[in-house]
């Protein structure tokens, strides 16, 4: 299974909702992978906290022949066609697509891709909708259950389901 990170804190080019940027995203996925499940969505505050925008959050499940490269690929030409523009480390943005998990394997080339993301246990936004989807998920390194890393997160993350 694969799972992909979702989310947005700014408005896109024609005033769309950060929440409208991700399902504009969902679309333009749809033309090169199988969504075969969408999580819930969160509301979240910035990681680390900043005064930008609270971000929509979420995670797709999908399928496809593409290899973990092709499909980072794929996913950064989709950030760049909804103007995302990457200048500096957690800054807003229109639109955020991460790989979290690509068939529990452990992928390290720190120049290109890291999976399973190398902060996904450690983010509210990326483990609740992920649990959502998985209840039972796995972290392919730690072999920590999905439950047992959202016991351990840091409370301060302040998150709800929209």
């Amino acid at each position: 299974m694969i799972y992909i990170g979702i989310g947005s804190n700014l408005s896109g080019p024609d005033k769309e909702t950060p929440l409208q940027n991700c399902y504009n995203a969902i679309e333009k996925l749809k033309k090169e992978v199988n969504i075969d499940d969408i999580s819930s969505w969160y509301e979240s505050e910035p990681v680390p906290v900043s005064s930008q925008p609270w971000f929509i959050n979420g995670i797709i499940k999908i399928s496809t022949n593409k290899s973990p490269l092709d499909l980072l690929e794929f996913l950064l030409k989709i950030e760049e066609n909804f103007g995302r523009v990457r200048k500096k480390k957690n800054e807003a943005r229109i639109i955020d697509l991460d790989i979290i998990d690509y068939n529990r394997k452990i992928i390290y080339d720190r120049k290109k891709l890291i999976i399973p993301h190398s902060k996904m246990h450690l983010r509210s936004f990326v483990l609740l909708p992920l649990r959502d989807l998985s209840p039972n998920w796995e972290h392919p390194i730690t072999k920590k259950k999905i439950n047992e890393l959202i016991d351990n997160l840091d409370n301060k993350q302040k998150i709800k389901k929209i």
